[in-house]
């Protein structure tokens, strides 16, 4: 395993479980906020992920360099949170769908990006991969090409952010992946099988179960860790609390 030991911070009421992860080139601090939402600092940039909950689950957090935004439901598309934050500096990392929706007169920088492309914003490569439900179809509640789901390369780590999917070959067949935030709620995206079975195949260095608030039986993160660990034994699962109370 790369260096990922895990600090606790506390924060006004909340608690954050944070990992740092060394890089080459320094630390990559990783902290789980809410349901999709995390934080990622490396040397003087921070990535919002998502951002949801309001602007008290990011107390004590630095002010986000590039929020990233994976889909236009209102647990990813949050526009009630963007207002709260301070988001002046930031440089917002969106597809299509969630740029369209966003105020003309919205002040901050937008970078669009469709499924397959790649971009450097604030010396961060950024990938846009496919997110989508199976089987495909228009009436599905992600159709494919609509959201991304992401791969960041932060000095030599690659971090892979699922958004809102199912076990879509796209996921199955990645590479290289050191730290992966895979979703698990049904009917919106992946069983606790399916997201077992893919992070098996991909085989990242470590994953994170993320995005499983739904019905108990459909988002039993003990059961995921079970599953992984018999299949991928090199594959370490880190369980977080992404609904604090």
């Amino acid at each position: 395993m790369k260096n990922l030991a895990p600090l606790l911070i506390l924060f006004s009421t909340f608690t954050f479980a944070q990992d740092i992860i060394q890089t080459k080139d320094g630390d990559l601090t990783i902290t789980p906020i809410l349901h999709g939402t995390l934080v990622l600092e490396y040397q003087e940039v921070t990535i919002y992920v998502d951002p949801y909950g309001g602007a008290e689950v990011f107390e004590g957090m630095n002010t986000p360099d590039i929020i990233l935004i994976t889909d236009i439901h209102g647990d990813h598309h949050n526009q009630k949170t963007l207002d709260t934050l301070d988001v002046s500096n930031a440089t917002f990392v969106v597809p299509q769908a969630v740029a369209d929706k966003m105020s003309e007169n919205w002040p901050s920088s937008i970078v669009v990006m469709r499924n397959g492309e790649s971009k450097e914003v604030k010396e961060i490569k950024i990938n846009a991969l496919p997110m989508y439900n199976l089987p495909e179809s228009e009436d599905s509640r992600h159709t494919k090409g609509r959201g991304n789901g992401y791969v960041l390369t932060i000095a030599d780590k690659r971090i892979y952010i699922s958004g809102d999917t199912e076990d879509i070959p796209e996921m199955r067949t990645l590479k290289n992946i050191d730290v992966a935030f895979v979703c698990m709620n049904m009917p919106y995206t992946m069983t606790v099988e399916q997201a077992a079975d893919a992070v098996a195949k991909f085989q990242p260095e470590v994953v994170y179960p993320y995005h499983y608030r739904g019905r108990p039986d459909m988002s039993d993160t003990e059961q995921f860790k079970k599953l992984v660990n018999e299949a991928a034994p090199k594959v370490e699962v880190r369980l977080r609390n992404w609904y604090p109370e």
